[in-house]
């Protein structure tokens, strides 16, 4: 079970409002990066609650339910395709949490973030590495990101059938290299990512 231990040293430390971010779609060659932050109650056990990576899809779907019934706040953010290749993925990845932290509805005095990068987010913050397996709120934050990503990966599949989206949601594999030296790249192909 996932502890609240660096919240509550945090919270010992004065902070009231603690969010975790992290992000999902970084590696992809195609559609959006998805970043989350979420603020749980100090404390609140929920079952299963694990980085996003070492749990089913299903089991991620349900966790996902019950994170955003018992969140104190929450807030999806992403940053496009185009925002991908204008600024670098780096980059539209930290917009994209940016942009989580600010669509909070209760605001955050301070981020807890998976990874090792800080950047000013306009609040203090502590970067965490592999923080989805040691922070619960950043474990809330990696499900809901990935959840969404994925989500919007299986629309896109609908929209473009021939690339597999929905098998392996826009990672490189060897189908979906096939799929664009078959059909070349579709509208949501992050075109950077395709130099090579």
């Amino acid at each position: 079970m996932l502890e609240y231990q660096l919240e509550k040293e945090l919270n010992d430390a004065g902070y009231a409002a603690i969010c975790g971010v992290d992000e999902a779609g970084r590696g992809p060659l195609c559609g959006p990066v998805v970043a989350a932050a979420c603020i749980l109650p100090m404390g609140l056990v929920i079952e299963g609650l694990n980085d996003s990576k070492k749990l089913t899809p299903k089991k991620r779907d349900k966790l996902f339910d019950l994170i955003c019934e018992n969140a104190i706040a929450f807030c999806i953010a992403s940053a496009s395709v185009e925002e991908i290749d204008e600024l670098n993925i780096l980059e539209a990845d930290l917009l994209a949490m940016r942009r989580a932290i600010d669509g909070l509805a209760r605001k955050a005095d301070f981020a807890l973030i998976d990874g090792n990068r800080e950047k000013d987010f306009g609040l203090p913050v502590m970067t965490v590495v592999k923080g989805d397996s040691r922070s619960a709120n950043i474990a809330a934050a990696s499900i809901l990101a990935k959840v969404t990503r994925d989500d919007i990966m299986e629309q896109m599949a609908q929209q473009y059938p021939q690339y597999g989206f929905e098998i392996h949601k826009g990672y490189g594999t060897k189908a979906h290299y096939e799929a664009l030296r078959t059909y070349g790249p579709s509208p949501i192909h992050r075109m950077t990512f395709l130099k090579k």
